[in-house]
């Protein structure tokens, strides 16, 4: 009897511990998004890193990304994607083609907009580890899908304790895949051109392109 009280007891501690931790990482989660949504715009430099050891693959590469609302342009894996509020275009230079479709229905796609703020639904949330980078201390805060039959297993996010800004997101796939996508630079309320959400089509048939509708 005497054991199985002790064992309630340290029971109820623990959950009690986990339950502090998640208020605690979901109240720093949303000061991130406070101030994510308090900028006008943010211009992301990024370095993006696939792994899946059993698979064999280890591919990296860098880019960036400007928001501004629901619209962005950014440059990954030799490509440029722009939404400007109604459609994407997507532009291969190398292939000389551009496609044209609508933003994906799917409230799971994870689109450069959502990039800062997918976080806000879907997952639990619990205070993980404190890392120095740099001189910067990094708080991660580990996300598990609330969905059991999601392919993402967990998603550490690294978040500047001083900026709140996001550092670093780190997600683990149940395949084995990790993929980590590490902020270089990030500046907010940029001076923006008026044209930059704008798609310009002649300017790219003039250029050779060859325009697909989806």
């Amino acid at each position: 009897m005497i054991k199985k009280l002790l064992f309630l007891a340290l029971l109820a501690i623990t959950t009690g511990a986990m339950g502090q931790n998640s208020d605690k990482a979901k109240l720093l989660l949303d000061e991130v998004y406070g101030k994510v949504k308090s900028y006008e715009n943010i211009m992301v430099d990024f370095k993006y890193v696939l792994n899946n050891a059993e698979a064999g693959i280890n591919n990296e590469t860098r880019g960036d990304v400007t928001m501004e609302g629901d619209k962005y342009i950014g440059n990954f894996f030799g490509s440029k994607q722009l939404f400007d509020g109604k459609k994407v275009y997507t532009i291969v230079p190398e292939n000389e083609e551009v496609t044209i479709e609508d933003q994906s229905d799917d409230e799971n796609a994870l689109t450069p907009s959502k990039m800062l703020t997918f976080y806000k639904k879907g997952f639990n949330y619990q205070w993980d580890i404190l890392q120095n980078v740099q001189g910067k201390k990094i708080q991660f805060i580990k996300l598990t899908p609330i969905d059991s039959n999601s392919e993402i297993k967990s998603i550490l996010l690294g978040i500047d304790v001083e900026t709140k800004n996001i550092y670093k997101l780190i997600e683990t796939g149940k395949n084995g895949t990790t993929t980590t996508i590490t902020v270089n630079s990030f500046k907010t309320n940029q001076p923006l051109s008026k044209t930059l959400f704008t798609f310009d089509e002649n300017k790219y048939k003039d250029e050779g392109y060859y325009i697909i509708r989806n």
